[in-house]
């Protein structure tokens, strides 16, 4: 048997094992794509049963702050207070007032302004997020003015966790102004009681800050974009398949032929 007969013999199983490969690969992104894509819609299904929980503290009765950190309230208590409306009467502890810088309202980048408040019953203190002011164009480290009157005051907010980490190089600095809020950090240093939760004052715009906060959401929309893209991919790796591999193939095939 001459060498040109079995290169012509070795053609159609080099072919087949070829063909074979692709089909493989092909059914295993497939199934890699959808298998996400449905890990996608089990998320969104989490945050959905979140998103209803939100809604539903959100629309709970206000309670009266006075009861933070008073005898027999706990950490455990208190987190199940996230997101609910609540009512604080105490002083500011304006000398504490720190400026959290790169945060964003209404697409402008600024200072969120977070200053301690001593509820008046409890004694304990609170950080309450009071709001949002612009930094100055120049110069990044001047303060803005903030007014923080003294003696008793009362405000309306919501009960949050501290506000979002963003990337920072390396150790955070002491000062008024900082990109991180440490709150473990913050106790030692200023040697507060500090509650673990904190307050993010709602209402109007006052004492020039800005309180346009964006509503507490869980993200759903975000998974069930994600899943589309995945299911997406997986119908075009199909798509692509069936055109190349059984439509193109039997034409290209003949013309080769």
């Amino acid at each position: 048997m001459s060498s040109e007969t079995t290169q012509h013999m070795d053609m159609p199983v080099q072919s087949r094992q070829r063909t074979m490969l692709i089909l493989l690969a092909a059914l295993f992104s497939v199934a890699l794509t959808c298998s996400l894509g449905f890990w996608q819609l089990r998320r969104a299904t989490v945050k959905e049963v979140l998103q209803t929980q939100l809604t539903q503290q959100g629309a709970l009765p206000a309670i009266e702050g006075q009861s933070l950190g008073q005898l027999g309230d706990t950490s455990e208590n208190r987190s199940g207070l996230i997101h609910r409306a609540v009512h604080l009467q105490g002083r500011w502890l304006a000398d504490k007032t720190l400026f959290l810088d790169n945060r964003q309202m209404k697409g402008r980048v600024g200072f969120f302004v977070i200053t301690p408040m001593e509820l008046t019953q409890s004694k304990a203190v609170i950080l309450v997020q009071r709001g949002w002011v612009p930094r100055h164009f120049t110069e990044r480290t001047r303060l803005p003015p903030v007014v923080s009157p003294a003696g008793e005051v009362a405000l309306t907010g919501r009960i949050a966790l501290a506000p979002s980490k963003l990337y920072e190089l390396g150790d955070s600095e002491g000062g008024p102004i900082r990109q991180n809020l440490d709150m473990g950090a913050l106790r030692q240093e200023t040697g507060l009681p500090l509650l673990e939760i904190t307050v993010v004052q709602t209402g109007e715009a006052s004492e020039g800050l800005l309180r346009e906060w964006p509503q507490p959401v869980a993200g759903v929309e975000k998974h069930y974009g994600y899943a589309f893209q995945w299911f997406g991919l997986g119908a075009l790796i199909t798509m692509l398949y069936v055109w190349f591999q059984i439509v193109r193939l039997p034409t290209f095939v003949k013309k080769s032929s």
